[in-house]
């Protein structure tokens, strides 16, 4: 199943960034106006409901003190790792380098070791997971891209390889998980392989992500980055950015 990063969500950042996005011009994205004629979206947070809201529901459920969950993942994620990133078990179960039920083992053993009682491993990711909600009016707004004439393609870090790929059939003309594919967002050979699946340049497609820090990673490489908080923010910039009507 897919996730963005950490299940649990980060601060705000602005949308559209990553030069002038206009429409038109020759695609190069240096010295003038752009055309843009590809779209690229995260599952987690913008396809799904959002971050935060779903994991609260999974901690509630299972009994977990949501911020004995955050501080887990903030020292797995932390500068004390950072050094050793290959080593991080959540980098490492997005580039399908550990098994979901290691991970599990793992995340359980340190959850039920700080709360003081047995969390249940097996299943774990699966229950976290379950409480994420279809955003349809996010889905129905990349169809329409599609039907426009724009390359859509899906760009997410994966919890295992598990994901609800059946509402996605007409869709996109790409899908990259990142535990398929061995790497990560926000590692830049991730949004050069999403490109290239596109056959466009990066200067040429838009990325959406509720992450800022993958956003940030995509703009560096020449997309336009969207930081996405709700539709109808996304919407109106992309709107804005492509010159077409999308709702």
């Amino acid at each position: 199943m897919t996730s963005e990063a950490v299940p649990g969500g980060v601060g705000g950042r602005d949308s559209g960034r990553g030069g002038d996005g206009d429409s038109g011009g020759d695609g190069s994205g240096g010295g003038g106006r752009r055309t843009l004629r590809g779209l690229v979206v995260d599952w987690g947070g913008v396809l799904t409901s959002g971050m935060d809201a779903s994991i609260a529901r999974w901690a509630e459920g299972d009994g977990v003190d949501l911020g004995v969950y955050h501080d887990v993942i903030a020292e797995w994620l932390g500068p004390e790792l950072a050094r050793t990133a290959w080593l991080n078990p959540i980098h490492a179960l997005e580039r399908g380098e550990m098994a979901v039920p290691d991970f599990e083992q793992r995340l359980a053993g340190e959850l039920s070791r700080r709360l003081g009682r047995d969390l249940p491993a097996e299943g774990l990711v699966r229950r976290m997971f379950d409480q994420f909600e279809h955003a349809h009016d996010m889905a129905a707004l990349v169809r329409r891209a599609r039907e426009a004439g724009l390359r859509t393609a899906l760009l997410s870090n994966s919890w295992g390889t598990e994901f609800p790929g059946d509402g996605w059939h007409g869709m996109f003309d790409e899908v990259v998980i990142s535990g398929e594919v061995g790497m990560r967002k926000p590692e830049r050979r991730i949004y050069e392989h999403v490109a290239r699946g596109l056959d466009l340049p990066p200067s040429a497609c838009v990325f959406v992500d509720d992450l800022p820090p993958n956003v940030d990673a995509a703009v560096a490489l020449g997309f336009v980055g969207i930081h996405h908080h709700s539709y109808d923010e996304t919407a109106a910039e992309l709107e804005a950015l492509f010159g077409i009507p999308l709702r």
